[in-house]
């Protein structure tokens, strides 16, 4: 099989007809049939028939586009309303985690992946917060006795300030006593 086709590109299969390429795997092609089934295919098959091959279209899309298109829709989907960046000393770093036995294997944690679960963490409190406070039950009282425990799970957190790019994003616990 051609190893140049790209995403839209039109083929024909010899058991599902013809159908458009849209996701190219490192073995296999993901189509999507006119008949309206979608199947991935292996792309040494030898049951798929070049129809047109889409050109000038790149197959390739940055981490960065990626994550507007993620951040867009969750914008959209759900109550995550900002972007949060990591800051630029981090980009492709990795956490060690070395136990004190020596017999244990260290393990890596891509910066990223933490900060991306740090992050999440935060939005989900955020959405805990908007819950609590206009839960139809809860007496004002216990409103403010539960906000100020997750104050606290913020100032907890906020050893994690040092990975975000900006200050806004930070954790904030409670100021003063």
């Amino acid at each position: 099989m051609n190893k140049e086709l790209t995403i839209g590109s039109r083929i024909k299969h010899a058991k599902y007809g013809d159908g458009i390429i849209c996701r190219i795997g490192l073995e296999s092609f993901t189509i999507s049939f006119f008949e309206g089934d979608t199947q991935e295919i292996d792309r040494k098959s030898e049951e798929l028939e070049v129809v047109e091959v889409l050109e000038g279209f790149s197959n390739m899309v940055t981490k960065d586009e990626i994550e507007d298109i993620f951040y867009n829709l969750m914008q959209r989907y759900t109550d995550a309303t900002e972007k949060v960046e990591l800051g630029e000393k981090w980009k492709g770093g990795v956490m060690l985690l070395k136990a004190f036995d020596s017999g244990i294997q260290p393990k890596e944690i891509p910066i990223d992946t933490f900060f991306h679960k740090i992050v999440m963490l935060r939005d989900r409190l955020r959405v805990l917060e908007q819950n609590i406070n206009s839960h139809k039950v809860l007496t004002d009282e216990e409103k403010v006795n539960i906000q100020q425990y997750i104050t606290r799970i913020y100032g907890t957190l906020t050893t994690f300030n040092v990975l975000f790019k900006y200050k806004d994003d930070y954790f904030v616990g409670e100021k003063g006593s």
